[in-house]
């Protein structure tokens, strides 16, 4: 038998890789931040932030559904993603409050990089200097690009801003771990030599020493990035996420401004770039956004790692059949059908097409923790609707997630359940 359960609070995938699990928060940036405050004033390392523009824009999400458009790419449900329509007094105070309390969430030797653009920057910069005083400033990151429109009014607008801030001048930054070779070696006045190896260095004598520098040496990178571009439209990275950032750009901040271990936090996680790169250089995340379809596609990008993920049950009335049937050490669990509510889009979905996700495992208190998941993917288009968890303490629970962004929990009572 299969009963819809409400009462879920939060969900916990084991982390597999040893590092203490990380999170995920549906909801305001400023209402998580102050409900974080208790158990993270002070420890956090590094946090990202990627807010709206003042573009005055309906933003969408591109949602691929099914298997087919997962094994062909390009999705065919466009979804709203945000609209970045406050005005600019309102935004302005918006900003200020996630700013406070970002600065009462750093460590003490923690940074902070605010990603904006053109229209959003001198204000942005006046804030800052406010909250985090102007004596912590240092940097204004200029990430340059080719893609976008052709003006003819004007120069084109070919680069963001990211202001980098510390929270005191006892800072922890890492710029050694992010220099890279320069494919173009040292173009500059100094004698060029090629050693035995064929390696080409150049050479210079100041006051009776000579000092020798190697065209491939690694390069610390200055403070205008042209090394990376947006992500075009057909780019494998793409999630439908209208303003997503390549991953490479947020592996250099998490990696020049943490080390293995910290907390990196990012309050407008979107498409969770800046969570799959805190994952994979053994980081804890801490991300939040207000659109489910964040969490669905963070979930996505970092099952693998391991998280804790925070949100409320959706309203909603879909069919769902799923059945399970318990042996003696192991319980199998099949999930047969999903399907939306009649007027919710246009397209008729059949079988598992309208499911993102859905995982198996236990409730315990208010707490589901899920033993056996799995996502939809590029790599894994196919959703199998068979899973197979280790008997254990606790109800029996199902998670599935829509195409739409929602999530339904459901108890599943065997038969010999009374």
């Amino acid at each position: 038998m299969l009963e819809r359960y409400m009462g879920i609070e939060r969900e916990i995938h084991p982390s597999v890789n040893g590092i203490k699990k990380s999170e995920f928060h549906l909801g305001d940036a400023r209402q998580v931040a102050s409900r974080l405050l208790d158990e993270y004033q002070g420890k956090v390392q590094l946090i990202y932030l990627d807010p709206p523009f003042q573009t005055g824009k309906q933003f969408q999400v591109r949602v691929r559904v099914g298997e087919k458009e997962w094994k062909t790419g390009g999705g065919t449900l466009t979804l709203n993603g945000y609209n970045d329509d406050l005005p600019r007094d309102e935004y302005l105070q918006m900003m200020r409050e996630v700013l406070v309390l970002s600065r009462s969430l750093l460590s003490g030797k923690g940074l902070i990089f605010v990603h904006i653009d053109w229209r959003i920057h001198p204000y942005m910069r006046l804030l800052m200097d406010e909250i985090f005083g102007e004596a912590n400033f240092l940097n204004e990151i200029i990430w340059t690009y080719h893609s976008g429109g052709c003006a003819r009014r004007y120069f084109p607008r070919k680069h963001d801003i990211i202001l980098m801030y510390s929270k005191q001048k006892g800072y922890d930054l890492h710029l050694k771990d992010v220099a890279e070779p320069n494919p173009e070696g040292k173009q500059n006045h100094m004698k060029k030599h090629v050693d035995a190896d064929g390696r080409i260095y150049r050479s210079i004598r100041s006051a009776g020493k000579v000092y020798t520098y190697y065209d491939d040496d690694p390069v610390i990178p200055g403070d205008v990035w042209t090394d990376m571009s947006h992500l075009q439209q057909r780019d494998p990275q793409r999630t439908g996420y209208d303003t997503q950032k390549p991953l490479r750009l947020l592996e250099r901040i998490v990696k020049c401004a943490s080390r293995p271990g910290d907390i990196v936090m990012d309050l407008f996680a979107g498409s969770g770039t800046t969570l799959e790169a805190a994952c994979i250089n053994e980081r804890r995340f801490i991300g939040a956004d207000i659109n489910p379809l964040s969490l669905q596609t963070t979930r996505r990008r970092t099952e693998n790692f391991g998280a804790e993920y925070v949100y409320p049950s959706s309203e909603g009335d879909p069919v769902c059949k799923a059945r399970a049937e318990r042996g003696v050490t192991f319980t199998r669990v099949n999930l047969d059908a999903f399907e939306l509510e009649n007027g919710l889009i246009e397209r008729k979905l059949t079988g598992l097409d309208a499911v993102d996700s859905w995982a198996a495992g236990y409730l315990r208190g208010q707490c589901f923790h899920a033993f056996s998941f799995e996502t939809r993917s590029s790599k894994r288009p196919a959703l199998k609707g068979e899973m197979e968890i280790p008997v254990y303490e606790g109800r029996l629970m199902i998670r599935v997630s829509d195409v739409l962004g929602r999530n339904f929990y459901y108890r599943l009572i065997l038969s010999d359940e009374t």
